[in-house]
């Protein structure tokens, strides 16, 4: 083995997030060097995977719909993965919750007087539904509307499956095309820890002084939900459907979740995330079309953060939520999910949502909004995790149906 394949990508990429966090904290009284001068170099690794994501989630979706060769097996396999995605996500919601009310005595009441925040406009159910289907086709591609790309992907694949014979080339095409840019993703992946110690310096010279302040309550809340979700709900899944060992699919998951934490992006990190849960054994088909499905739409860190944070936002304002508000929240929450853009920030927007759904004051978004970006990296991390899982799951089921099927026959 050469010297330049000593340490497996996972090791560096660890060791990319150790060296940020030191330096990181070395620029901790003078963020402003971290952010002019290596901020911009995580910002080219990003530029770097959003140039990539949208042709790899749209030829691997239309892909992966042709190697089904049937639509019925598409329905199937999304059937599924959309079943789990919301299930999923609603006990995130309640994790959330139950953490949350376990440090409610820690959370001191805050002078909330002088708060401001205005929360972007939040989309109507409605608005979402006609939103995911595009008007052209470069639109969305152009502006890597997600759900949009997906959909443009399916009704592709759909389109040469139902063109037979004549739809060939165009296969062929998709799948070269599938191929092209799977090693032009390979090769951005082997940047991936200089851009998380670009990502991760600016992120702790900028917001450290501010773990040690108020706010380290309703942080360690967050992450020990996101700990206890990815440790028993995730655990208990891929070992239960998935026949998988948990700690095999953690260790595999290493240098996705390590990119996801860094970066704050479940699109981002999909890339790498695709290559993580095929080497695991999930099944190409499978991972090429629910992946990108659930780093759009499988947000369960998110949801976390959408429970926890509305009973601490609630707890800073002298309010206790009834039960009728703590279901409220649980079912928008789990809505909210759908259609909300898998990059950092995202999770505000569902934040002004769930919190407007229980008639507390948007303004609070104000009291979490300056460490949103430590919230994020953790439940990006998770978000990604559980669309693994749901592959491998799928992976599973899919082929003990196919198993079925064959005996029968």
């Amino acid at each position: 083995m050469s010297k330049n394949n000593k340490f497996s990508l996972a090791t560096w990429i660890f060791i990319g997030l150790a060296a940020g966090v030191a330096v990181g904290l070395l620029f901790i009284q003078n963020p402003d060097f971290a952010t002019q001068y290596i901020r911009p170099f995580g910002t080219l690794f990003l530029n770097l995977i959003k140039f990539v994501v949208v042709p790899i989630v749209l030829f691997s979706i239309a892909a992966g719909v042709v190697a089904l060769s049937d639509i019925r097996k598409v329905g199937s396999i999304g059937g599924k993965a959309i079943i789990y995605y919301l299930c999923t996500t609603a006990f995130a919601v309640l994790v959330g919750l139950v953490v949350s009310n376990l440090f409610k005595g820690g959370y001191v009441l805050l002078d909330t007087s002088s708060l401001e925040y205005e929360a972007a406009p939040a989309p109507s159910i409605v608005n979402v539904l006609v939103d995911i289907f595009p008007s052209n086709i470069i639109a969305p591609l152009a502006n890597a509307t997600m759900l949009q790309v997906i959909v443009v992907a399916l009704f592709f694949g759909f389109g040469i499956i139902a063109a037979g014979e004549k739809g060939l080339p165009a296969a062929r095409a998709v799948e070269s095309l599938n191929e092209v840019f799977t090693i032009i993703m390979a090769f951005i992946i082997k940047l991936s820890p200089i851009g998380v110690f670009c990502l991760i310096v600016p992120v702790v010279a900028v917001n450290g002084p501010m773990i040690l302040g108020s706010l380290a309550i309703v942080l360690l809340a967050a992450y020990i939900a996101y700990i206890l979700h990815a440790g028993v709900v995730y655990s208990f899944i891929v070992k239960t459907f998935g026949s998988l060992n948990p700690l095999k699919f953690f260790k595999g998951m290493l240098p996705a979740m390590m990119l996801a934490f860094s970066s704050a992006s479940s699109v981002g990190t999909l890339p790498l995330n695709i290559d993580c849960t095929k080497k695991l054994g999930a099944r190409e088909d499978i991972v090429n079309f629910t992946l990108p499905l659930g780093a759009t739409i499988n947000m369960d860190g998110t949801a976390i953060y959408q429970g926890l944070c509305t009973v601490f936002i609630a707890s800073c304002f002298g309010m206790t939520l009834t039960l009728t508000q703590i279901l409220t929240i649980v079912l928008t929450a789990t809505l909210a999910s759908i259609g909300t853009a898998g990059v950092p920030g995202a999770g505000m927007i569902m934040l002004a949502m769930v919190l407007q759904s229980v008639g507390l004051p948007v303004e609070g978004i104000a009291i979490v909004a300056g460490v949103d970006r430590i919230f994020d990296m953790g439940r990006t991390t998770l978000n990604i995790t559980g669309d693994a899982a749901c592959a491998l799951v799928v992976t599973k089921l899919e082929s003990k149906k196919d198993a079925k099927k064959s005996a029968s026959n």
